[in-house]
């Protein structure tokens, strides 16, 4: 067997397992690859059958692993990539059906909105010099559909083959001025209904990779070196700043970014 056709069967039986709502396994045995390269080469040809499929086009990136413990449990030292579909793609206030995952997690996030294309250079990209292609930046959710896999047996590649897990956003306004604000440091707070009770949990904007910049220059570095480059329009969910919330129906998330808004989400 070719090294195309091992991918495209990858991608088949992901595809497939997504249809059947199958819980999410690592791949192994005739499944199994070598590599994240490897990965993403199955991930690219898995985001092609949907695009021609059902989700359609590509709205942006979502990044994956920001925490190093989650990046230690999954044995490398990076973060990892995948793609958001625009079928996927929500305003706030948002309303989601819990059946329609398998199992959701909610992440709370800043997103960015690329306005001029980063196709990368001679140069790798910073935080400094990605500030200019930003045009907005907004307090967002990601919606994680996991299918309900069993985190101690997760592995990065079979991760980033699954198009990491990606199961949408839900995007508030842009109500403020990014720029006026220091996103090492910016407060972020967390209001989670559950059952009737309400917790509040607070972070910033720095605990992932110390500000989101850094996570917005490290996947147009990232896209840019597998030939599919940021362009403008894109979103950029930059990693939870929280830890992920596990939603089931009747569940309510109201998330702030401190100058920048607020994002709800009901779970119905």
């Amino acid at each position: 067997m070719t090294y195309t056709q091992r991918i495209e069967r990858v991608a088949e039986a992901l595809e497939a397992q997504h249809a059947a709502r199958a819980r999410f396994e690592p791949l192994t045995g005739p499944l199994a690859l070598d590599s994240l390269d490897e990965a993403y080469a199955a991930q690219r040809v898995l985001i092609q059958r949907w695009n021609d499929g059902a989700r359609g086009p590509i709205a942006g990136y979502k990044v994956a692993l920001t925490s190093k413990a989650v990046q230690e449990l999954c044995g490398v030292d990076h973060p990892c990539v995948g793609a958001i579909f625009e079928s996927t793609v929500h305003g706030s206030p948002a309303s989601v059906e819990r059946a329609d995952f398998v199992r959701l997690g909610l992440e709370f996030e800043l997103c960015l909105r690329v306005g001029t294309s980063l196709p990368g250079g001679t140069q790798p990209y910073t935080a400094e010099t990605v500030r200019d292609a930003i045009a907005e930046a907004v307090p967002a959710f990601e919606l994680v559909e996991d299918r309900a896999s069993d985190y101690s047996k997760l592995n990065a590649v079979s991760l980033v083959a699954d198009n990491c897990w990606c199961g949408g956003i839900v995007t508030g306004a842009a109500t403020g001025d990014w720029r006026a604000l220091d996103l090492t440091q910016t407060p972020v707070r967390l209001e989670y209904t559950s059952g009737g009770r309400t917790e509040s949990e607070t972070a910033t904007t720095g605990a992932v990779l110390d500000s989101p910049l850094n996570v917005l220059a490290w996947v147009a570095n990232v896209l840019a070196g597998q030939g599919r480059p940021l362009e403008a329009g894109m979103w950029v969910m930059t990693g939870s700043a929280l830890r992920t919330r596990f939603a089931e129906a009747g569940d309510r998330a109201v998330y702030t970014i401190e100058g920048l808004g607020t994002v709800t989400i009901d779970v119905s």
